[in-house]
């Protein structure tokens, strides 16, 4: 569905993207993740033709972005970051006005509209201005321009950014109903919401690709380890004397909750904690004590995010490459004051 084979761009002397290359099967919902200025939007408007490349190629559903713009951008529909909307005008006003933009047959127009917004929820603001929306609607308005014409391929940008927790749980219900029907690309900085919603994940910084994988993969790849999570009546020193006991247990860390109730991480090795885990509750009631609740501790998102892009900049200070594009600069910006996640002034730099 998606080909991004070497894909690089240069700002001057700076390289934004760095030679990166995936695909996105079919049905797929894929999260696209970076710190600020890694090159997440610079490689999304790449992907949608709103900015050129300095070197690689950008395959469409088999059509190439930069050879065949016209049948390429029929299989994409685009949220940025600032949905563009006409805010004098109503979400039924604006949808037709896209519509038309898209070359839809007008004979189908009024059907594909209602049809759109009814999967998107705004049939009951259709004819009120979008001035007047909350922040949920208008992102949903923005959503909805994206699904006229039935794209195959949905690419959204921060899609939730500034929409309270009601609306967040709603927007993110909608996108994994897209991704029944449509491969979507969603960037995020919520890791969560990527963790909950999408099927696979890619990760740069910098503008390399560090790692394209599920979130399980991730975490088996990263975590040699595994951790339990114990809570117990057991005082510390009535836990270390059981722990104490265990010899397959590598490390331990205690910390008190409320009502005397002690919480104990326990790291071990992943072929030793099915075995731990049984030991446990019997060594415990040995001492009288009861064990209250015991889970065994996945890594989330935002733990693999952190250990993966600190590997990254670990291995350009060990390469000598330093902190020189980012130390002292605002982390939104490149060399020269191009924001990085602004793609109109992109196109600015791209024309001079």
């Amino acid at each position: 569905m998606i080909e991004v084979k070497n894909l690089t761009k240069y700002y001057g002397d700076h390289k934004a993207v760095d030679c990166i290359s995936f695909s996105v099967k079919d049905g797929t919902v894929c999260g696209f993740l970076g710190p600020n200025g890694a090159g997440k939007s610079t490689t999304m408007n790449m992907m949608t033709g709103c900015l050129s490349a300095t070197e690689g190629s950008i395959s469409i559903c088999g059509f190439d972005i930069f050879e065949n713009p016209i049948e390429a951008k029929r299989m994409i529909g685009y949220l940025p970051e600032q949905p563009p909307l006409y805010y004098e005008e109503t979400p039924r006003e604006y949808l037709r006005f896209v519509a038309e933009a898209k070359k839809i047959p007008r004979a189908v127009i009024g059907e594909e509209i209602e049809r759109i917004m009814e999967e998107t929820q705004i049939t009951d603001v259709a004819d009120r201005l979008i001035k007047n929306l909350s922040k949920g609607y208008k992102q949903r308005v923005g959503i909805a321009q994206t699904l006229l014409g039935n794209p195959k391929v949905i690419i959204l940008d921060e899609p939730t950014v500034g929409l309270d927790p009601i609306q967040v749980v709603e927007i993110r219900g909608l996108i994994k109903s897209l991704g029944q029907k449509h491969t979507v690309i969603l960037s995020s900085h919520i890791l969560s919401e990527v963790q909950n919603i999408c099927d696979e994940i890619i990760i740069i910084s910098k503008g390399k690709l560090i790692a394209y994988d599920t979130a399980e993969n991730l975490e088996k790849m990263l975590q040699p380890k595994a951790a339990i999570e114990v809570f117990t009546d057991a005082s510390e020193d009535e836990s270390r004397k059981v722990l104490g006991s265990i010899a397959e247990i590598e490390s331990v860390q205690f910390e008190e909750e409320a009502d005397g109730i002690l919480k104990i991480r326990i790291e071990a090795a992943k072929e030793n904690v099915s075995g731990i885990m049984r030991v446990l509750s019997l060594k415990f009631a040995e001492e009288k004590r009861a064990v209250l609740k015991m889970d065994l501790v996945k890594a989330n998102l935002e733990e693999i995010f952190i250990e993966l892009t600190s590997l990254e900049e670990n291995a350009d200070e060990d390469a000598g490459e330093g902190l020189g594009e980012d130390a002292g600069e605002d982390p939104g910006e490149v060399p020269g004051g191009v924001p990085e996640e602004d793609p109109g002034e992109e196109l600015e730099e791209e024309k001079k």
